[in-house]
């Protein structure tokens, strides 16, 4: 496969995770707003749940295989600063959110939600101010 093609589906995997990245926050702060055990709650708990499996986690999946695809086939890659912020950004900033996205989930699967409403507002702006950054290293590559 050539390294546009890569590039390309890189990209597009990223778009699609960080879609979901910035819905399912959304949907936790409605989610806030229901009883417990309700239509509403379960209806959520569906969304949230069809969400991260069909969409947010293969499309993380598919980021992580393209990018580092495209690190074998460009190996030089490796040697810019930018790309080690973009890496930790990316591996602990949004593979960290995901990972309390997936468990806050389960959380309102079990009824055990103990999150605010607040609490989701401000995690949903997380993904949005990394993606910033990681867009702009990689356009930029500032060293």
């Amino acid at each position: 496969m050539d390294y546009l093609t890569l590039k390309a589906l890189h990209i597009i995997s990223f778009t699609a995770w960080m879609a979901g990245m910035f819905y399912l926050p959304r949907l936790y702060v409605y989610h806030t707003q229901v009883a417990t055990g309700s239509q509403a709650d379960q209806l959520f708990q569906t969304m949230e749940r069809r969400l991260l499996r069909a969409i947010i986690n293969p499309a993380m999946i598919a980021t992580f295989v393209f990018g580092g695809w495209m690190l074998h086939e460009n190996p030089e890659l490796l040697k810019q600063g930018w790309m080690h912020i973009k890496l930790t950004l990316v591996i602990l900033g949004l593979g960290g959110v995901h990972g309390m996205l997936s468990k806050y989930r389960k959380d309102f699967a079990r009824g055990e939600n103990r999150k605010s409403e607040r609490f989701y507002r401000v995690l949903n702006e997380v993904p949005t101010v990394v993606f910033v950054i990681i867009v702009l290293l990689a356009v930029l590559k500032p060293f």
